[in-house]
């Protein structure tokens, strides 16, 4: 089968982000000769829900902002996936990372579906009483698809653990009852999980120092350059500078700094904490997001937004990993201009998946009553992103496919065979 068989069940709300998402796993379907039946299925979310959210801003006028929340599968659980507040969430983007929620809960062997959700919104321009107002509205609006085991959200792009502690008090007053299992990512004090927030950018450091292994090379001395400073970006460089490596460029939406010395990751965490951005930050030479991707360095990670490397600037890339702590940042067309240049590719539904494989953690946690120290949750984090890297090397290597190729045929394989095994209803 191609992808044009199934065109007609592709959604009209497609957009590029989408479109790349869709044509990802139609080739790794096609090399795995995925069923026809099971093909269909997969192509367009289970749901979509798009609601509007009015909230009373400062200023006493009414504003309605769009509110997304897509459910992509639930063939082996509850639907998993974080809730972004940015200007460009749009339904295709929802249904994009929802889609690819589904291959990395399926990869790393975590009982969930693939979820997203998001609202168009600048929160950088918000009071925090307007986001609280819009947080909770939101929950309000999107409650029938919510439940621990229905629906769990968790903190993305924009949003943090304050938001998703606004996301179970909403849902919660509404059932009556605490209910902390709603939603991952939240403050210890009502039940989150230890080494969540350093969940994301530990896993990434993980499979960067499995992918270190498999090339021969050392982390003492390796020099990294990480594209957006945020939660993922952040705790990225701090676990790799604890690993040894030398961090010697950072940026963040109003650019960044590089320093061929490196850079001290911990005053430019301080920093942005005081400041709110590396905007001004004097650690470095000032460079634009662009120029960090083409910085000669061993690590390349681009933890900021999608299709940040292109067939356009794919030549330019002067590193030997790239480590995707973003979703989606590198276009379909440039993947086979990496694997011929020898980059190796940790792709973003394995390199990523330390903030999921924590949440399920604390989803856990949660309905056991009992809690993990850090330690522990380090441990079991670490067993699982690098038992799922040394899957995803081996079939790379026994079907002679790059690393995105064999995780998303991983992925699928195991979605497909639950959902043939559970059939079609009625």
């Amino acid at each position: 089968m191609t992808a044009s068989d199934h065109s007609a069940y592709r959604p009209e709300y497609c957009t590029p982000i989408y479109d790349m998402a869709v044509a990802q796993f139609e080739k790794a379907a096609a090399v795995i000769d995925l069923d026809p039946n099971v093909w269909q299925r997969f192509v367009a979310p289970k749901r979509a829900l798009m609601v509007s959210v009015p909230i009373r801003m400062e200023d006493g006028a009414i504003r309605v902002f769009s509110g997304y929340r897509v459910h992509h599968d639930n063939t082996l659980g509850p639907s998993k996936g974080g809730v972004r507040y940015h200007p460009d969430v749009n339904l295709g983007e929802v249904c994009a990372l929802a889609m690819w929620m589904t291959w990395k809960c399926a990869l790393v062997g975590l009982p969930f579906g693939g979820a997203k959700g998001g609202i168009r919104c600048d929160p950088h321009a918000m009071s925090r009483l307007e986001l609280q107002r819009l947080t909770r509205r939101y929950t309000a609006e999107i409650l029938p698809i919510l439940g621990p085991d229905i629906d769990v959200p968790a903190p993305d792009m924009g949003t943090n653990e304050q938001t998703m502690a606004w996301m179970m008090d909403t849902y919660s007053q509404f059932k009556g009852y605490a209910v902390p299992g709603v939603v991952t990512g939240k403050p210890i004090a009502i039940g989150g999980s230890q080494g969540r927030n350093e969940a994301t950018g530990r896993g990434v450091v993980y499979t960067v120092l499995e992918a270190m292994r498999h090339l021969g090379m050392r982390p003492e001395g390796a020099r990294a350059a990480i594209q957006g400073f945020g939660n993922v970006g952040s705790n990225t460089a701090k676990a790799l500078a604890e690993a040894g490596c030398t961090v010697i460029a950072i940026s963040d939406v109003n650019g960044g700094v590089v320093n061929d010395r490196g850079l001290d990751v911990a005053d430019a965490i301080s920093y942005v904490e005081r400041h709110g951005s590396l905007d001004g930050y004097s650690g470095g030479e000032a460079l634009t997001n662009t120029e960090l991707l083409e910085l000669p360095c061993d690590v390349l990670v681009p933890a900021a937004l999608s299709a940040q490397i292109t067939k356009a600037n794919a030549e330019r890339l002067r590193c030997r990993i790239v480590a995707e702590g973003a979703n989606g940042p590198t276009l379909l067309e440039a993947d086979p201009i990496l694997q011929s240049r020898g980059i190796f590719v940790i792709p973003d539904i394995l390199a990523n998946a330390g903030g999921v494989t924590v949440s399920y953690f604390e989803w856990v946690q949660g309905l056991q009553h009992l809690f993990w120290k850090e330690r522990e949750v380090y441990e079991r984090l670490r067993e699982i992103m690098t038992t799922a890297f040394a899957q995803v090397l081996a079939t790379a290597q026994a079907k002679h496919v790059d690393m995105r190729m064999a995780a998303l045929m991983i992925g699928i394989e195991k979605i497909a065979k639950a959902k043939l095994a559970r059939g079609v209803f009625p």
